[in-house]
């Protein structure tokens, strides 16, 4: 990635590798971070979707405070409010059997969890979503990620493997 890139998407399957690729562009390049997950979500126990319109909103005030930036995760519906201002797109498919394996060897992510145990107790859930990635048709769907990949006509590139040359 040169200096010329300062605005970029990163998106995949949950378990793919988005977050870490992200945090490593984000300290390599000075790039302000969004995890998607951070703002996709009401604080509700059970957790509840907030509207696109409500996570819109808080998009936009982002990548208005941010000149430079990497807007990560699996929201397609979300993903394309950015597009157009995106200097360069990367789709992380690794395959399903790759992101099952990155999430059982997930460490804590205190963001998102209130502990290990906590995160842990969602594993089967969250590998059950994962091995229904490329038969599901919603937003967080290969087919979902494809057609976003496939109609961005700006620089883009896709990782079908997590080990980077």
């Amino acid at each position: 990635m040169n200096s010329t890139i300062k605005r970029l998407i990163i998106f995949g399957n949950s378990g793919s590798g988005k977050s870490t690729l992200a945090k490593q562009y984000a300290n390599q390049f000075s790039l302000a971070h969004l995890d998607l997950d951070s703002l996709a979500w009401q604080n509700t126990n059970p957790p509840q979707r907030k509207s696109v319109a409500d996570s819109a909103k808080d998009i936009e005030k982002f990548v208005k405070q941010n000149d430079n930036w990497v807007i990560e995760g699996c929201y397609a519906s979300l993903l394309l409010l950015v597009t157009e201002k995106a200097n360069k797109i990367i789709f992380i498919n690794p395959g399903t059997d790759t992101c099952i394996a990155n999430c059982k060897n997930r460490s804590w992510e205190p963001h998102k969890y209130e502990s290990k145990k906590a995160q842990d107790a969602n594993l089967t859930m969250l590998i059950d979503w994962i091995k229904q990635y490329t038969e599901r048709t919603d937003e967080f769907s290969l087919r979902a990620h494809r057609e976003l990949f496939d109609n961005f006509s700006g620089n883009k590139i896709e990782f079908t493997s997590n080990k980077r040359n």
